[in-house]
């Protein structure tokens, strides 16, 4: 067994290999050199430092483009001065809460980057989540202060009552007495801040999808290893624009954001994901990287041909997904179209991530959640703790640099060893290569047997009529529970009957995996991350 200080060595090594062949690290002028590193000693690895050093080494290059046009690094890191000093100036310092509630833009940037520099908490607010829903959230988290787009002005109203308001987004459709962020940026001093004793952590909530969204607290980075070991696997390079259309409220989004600003990137956003406007904005750019949910991917697909063929994708590389599962199929037609560029991250908000497959892994193996990158530890372990064999289904438990700290409220998933539960339950295949099988509490009983939904799920959404399917437990008086499908027929195909599914079910996989009801819907139920809410499925099911 190596030493742990060999190992801490290696590590070090590495991450410097990965950082130089990014370009992270590249000859830049000795006076820059030198602000660049007082800053870095200053701020330490947060975003505070990405855009002052982005900022010091590249200060004509454009940092964010978004539908108000364009910033460079020293406008980003004017502005997040400017803010931050006006939010010191109301009351905002360091170890506060302040909740954020924004689409994709340079306000919702500027409020993650002056809360940084203040060192104050920043809590994520989903876009998707009803009134009573943030309300609860804001009542659990206490923040100071809400940020918010003016079309959200309602769904805040209750969360707002007592608190102050700023809006970092208008359309000027709404009378509201909150002050707007570019008024308080263009009125804030744009002068450097002093950096606080303590780093702010930031909070990403859980999507909800079966039952109360929980705050997961992370605190910033100590070091560039976890980026690096992302960009070991994932190969973004340094000064390439990124087309970020996953929400950055949720940790992929985010993810992403982060490893644009040690990039020193430019980050192109747009508020709303339309598929075609997607591609425009790729070509349009020249984006070398695009980050996405994989139902977005299904939406750029369903797209006629003639369509995606009007758009000039050559300098496209890296497409990014996350969030939610990943069909092999999808992922096998997105590189039929797109070029062998996709790359999918398995995790969650509590693990961080856990697994990456590349495109090779997901040519040789569609369906595949792929390895372990540098610095992360998966073991699939029984319901004592124990390792599984080889090929065995077992639960997943994930160990790295940025896995949550704690839930907010209090909890935390169960640990072994060091390792966090991601609440899937999983199995490698001979090459190491992780597969999902389904979610542990998912598992169905039915007549005794273990059924997971994703199994079933996948084979139906193999057939040729259907565009995805779902699969739940419902209660039956003779098996305790029996499958339950709903099923999404493919635009332009004929509908199946109910018989001719089932027969499908049944000749390849066991007989008490085959649905005993089937239902067709126009379309899934899903959160703002393309996540199933199979809870409104098994509370309202609709027949579309």
């Amino acid at each position: 067994m190596s030493h742990p200080l060999l190992d801490s060595a290696s590590r070090k090594f590495a991450t410097a290999k990965t950082l130089v062949e990014r370009g992270v690290f590249r000859p830049v002028r000795p006076d820059r050199l030198v602000r660049t590193g007082l800053a870095l000693h200053r701020w330490g690895p947060t975003a505070a430092a990405g855009y002052e050093t982005s900022a010091i080494r590249y200060p004509d290059q454009v940092a964010i483009v978004d539908e108000l046009g364009s910033l460079t690094f020293p406008e980003v890191h004017r502005r997040t001065n400017g803010l931050a000093h006006a939010l010191a100036d109301r009351g905002i310092g360091e170890g506060d809460n302040v909740a954020i509630l924004c689409r994709n833009h340079r306000g919702m940037i500027d409020i993650t980057v002056a809360l940084s520099k203040l060192g104050a908490h920043a809590l994520y607010l989903n876009t998707m989540f009803s009134k009573p829903q943030i309300t609860d959230v804001c009542a659990r988290h206490q923040p100071k202060l809400i940020v918010y787009d003016e079309e959200f002005a309602e769904v805040i109203a209750g969360a707002h009552e007592g608190r102050t308001g700023i809006v970092a987004w208008s359309d000027g459709e709404i009378e509201h007495e909150d002050e707007l962020l570019e008024s308080l940026i263009a009125g804030g001093d744009p002068s450097d801040v002093v950096p606080p004793r303590q780093k702010g952590r930031v909070t990403i909530l859980t999507s909800g999808t079966t039952g109360t969204p929980k705050g997961a607290n992370r605190k910033q980075p100590d070091s560039l290893e976890p980026v690096a070991a992302l960009l070991d696997r994932i190969p973004y390079q340094a000064r390439e624009p990124t087309h970020v259309a996953a929400p950055m409220f949720h940790s992929w989004g985010y993810a992403n954001w982060m490893l644009g600003i040690s990039l020193s990137s430019t980050i192109v956003l747009r508020r709303r994901f339309e598929p075609e406007s997607a591609l425009s904005t790729l070509a349009q750019f020249r984006c070398t990287g695009l980050v996405v949910v994989p139902v977005m991917l299904q939406r750029i697909l369903e797209l006629d041909p003639e369509v995606i063929a009007r758009y000039d994708l050559r300098a496209l590389r890296v497409i990014a997904a996350s969030g939610s599962a990943l069909p092999g199929e999808l992922a096998t037609k997105i590189m039929d179209r797109f070029g062998d560029v996709l790359y999918n991250l398995y995790g969650s908000t509590e693990v961080a991530w856990a697994t990456i497959a590349t495109p090779a892994d997901l040519r040789a193996a569609p369906g595949t959640a792929g390895r372990p990158p540098r610095g992360t530890v998966v073991r699939l372990l029984d319901d004592n703790g124990k390792e599984v064999p080889d090929g065995t289904t077992g639960r997943i438990f994930v160990g790295n640099d940025m896995a949550m700290e704690g839930y907010t409220g209090g909890g935390h998933k169960q640990n072994v060893d060091g390792l966090l539960s991601s609440g899937d339950v999983g199995h490698f295949d001979e090459d190491g290569r992780l597969f999902i099988d389904g979610r542990d509490d998912e598992m169905i009983v039915s007549g005794g047997e273990n059924v997971f939904p994703r199994e079933v799920e996948d084979l139906l959404s193999h057939h040729d009529a259907v565009e995805e399917a779902a699969v739940i437990g419902v209660e039956d008086e003779k098996f305790g529970q029996r499958l339950k499908a709903f099923v999404v027929v493919r635009k332009g195909a004929k509908k199946p009957t109910v018989s001719e599914l089932q027969d499908y079910v049944k000749k390849n996989l066991a007989r008490y995996k085959v649905p005993r009801d089937i239902e067709f819907l126009t379309e899934l139920p899903r959160n703002a991350t393309g996540k199933v809410l199979k809870r409104e499925l098994a509370e309202d099911p609709s027949d579309g």
